[in-house]
């Protein structure tokens, strides 16, 4: 699985009733995938098993979002936040993900569980798209990485404050105008 896939274009879509189900340890190596995800994405469950949960990470989606993903949950928030997801066939699908660290019997982080539902087009198409595409080139103005994410979750956080909401109330306030 070492070839790049590129993006095809393509958009697929999963049904509004149904959930893309994972889990991953520590480090994001993934231990468990449920039916769905692995027919969505195009992988049997063997090729996704031990993989970084990026295996299925699209070009376009900001690496702020990812960071601030990864913040949250290492610091033992449950965050939502929406994803464009990229398949082996390079189409790709949208999320609308919840993930929550996992706590093992000594109350440390044991890994991480993501639950993600359809997200409602338009919310995609008005909100996250011009969204995520000016944070992605906020960030390709940078040649450092460290720099490209600073920049990337400047531009996210006054986009959150422009709304005068906190972030939370954001992605909720996105999901209940649908």
């Amino acid at each position: 699985m070492s070839h790049p896939i590129k993006p095809s274009g393509r958009e697929v879509f999963f049904p509004a009733s149904e959930l893309i189900v994972s889990k991953t340890d520590q480090k994001g190596r993934l231990t468990y995938v449920n039916r769905l995800f692995c027919k969505i994405a195009g992988y049997s469950e063997a090729e996704l098993i031990g993989q970084p949960h990026s295996i299925v990470r699209h070009p376009d989606m900001p690496r702020s979002v990812f960071r601030l993903l990864w913040d949250s949950i290492e610091n033992r928030r449950e965050i939502f936040a929406y994803v464009k997801n990229m398949a082996v066939t390079g189409d790709h699908y949208w999320v609308f993900a919840h993930v929550t660290p996992s706590f093992g019997a000594d109350g440390k982080i044991a890994g991480y569980h993501s639950n993600r539902r359809a997200p409602a087009p338009d919310i995609i198409k008005k909100t996250i798209v011009p969204l995520y595409a000016e944070v992605l080139a906020i960030e390709r103005r940078h040649a450092n990485g460290k720099d490209a994410v600073a920049a990337g979750q400047k531009a996210l956080t006054d986009f959150v404050a422009s709304q005068k909401v906190s972030y939370d109330e954001l992605m909720f306030s996105l999901k209940s105008a649908a």
